[in-house]
């Protein structure tokens, strides 16, 4: 889903192939993808702090999505089949900076800081997916809150409306902008390339594009 409302097919989605020995672009390409084609290089390398040994990828998201509900489970195993040296973080986007956007990146973060992510993530698709609960406001996201067991209200809207969310929220954003973000879901690697399912076809080409990239900054990295 992009700024213009453009909606991805359902072949976007394609079918995700083994993922042992050889990396899923090895195994299923001729051919190593393409700059230009399957990803692009960004022209100014965006600085992420990332540690040193480590390569870091991203994935612009949005709740909202429906895209980013499919494709949240087979993210989820890909990252969990990344190694030790792949750091692996999501970036809730926001294309306008009010409405929609803004609530759900400070949901994002508020159980970020509260260490509920691993717990509740999914929990926040399946509520406006499945459930059709809009949290597009403060209070949207309060209500929803208070419905789920073991989170302290008091201690969520104190961290929400914190100034360490406020300015997770405008790193997100300001990532978004750096990486040229047009549609989610999508992926940056290492501050130097972008991809996602319009680019490289489908959302599982574009996991086979982030791991031969990968691949490559480890080799840079010797």
């Amino acid at each position: 889903m992009n700024r213009r409302d453009f909606s991805l097919t359902t072949a976007l989605l394609g079918t995700a192939g083994a993922l042992g020995g050889l990396p899923a672009w090895a195994q299923q390409a001729k051919t190593p993808p393409q700059e230009g084609k399957d990803y692009v290089k960004l022209g100014t390398p965006v600085n992420l702090d990332t540690p040193p040994g480590k390569v870091e990828v991203l994935e612009f998201f949005w709740y909202s999505c429906p895209h980013c509900f499919t494709f949240e489970p087979m993210f989820a195993n890909w990252v969990k089949a990344q190694p030790e040296h792949v750091l692996v973080r999501r970036v809730p986007i926001a294309f306008q900076q009010s409405g929609n956007f803004v609530p759900q990146q400070k949901l994002f973060y508020a159980l970020e800081g509260m260490k509920l992510l691993d717990k509740l993530h999914v929990a926040v698709f399946g509520a406006i997916q499945n459930e059709r609960r809009r949290l597009t406001s403060d209070e949207a996201v309060f209500e929803w809150v208070k419905t789920q067991s073991g989170v302290d209200l008091e201690e969520f809207k104190k961290l929400y409306g914190s100034f360490s969310v406020a300015s997770a929220v405008r790193r997100a954003t300001q990532l978004q902008n750096d990486f040229g973000v047009e549609g989610v879901p999508s992926l940056g690697v290492a501050g130097k390339y972008y991809t996602d399912g319009t680019m490289s076809s489908s959302l599982p080409r574009a996991l086979e594009v982030v791991d031969y990239l990968v691949e490559q900054e480890r080799k840079r990295m010797g």
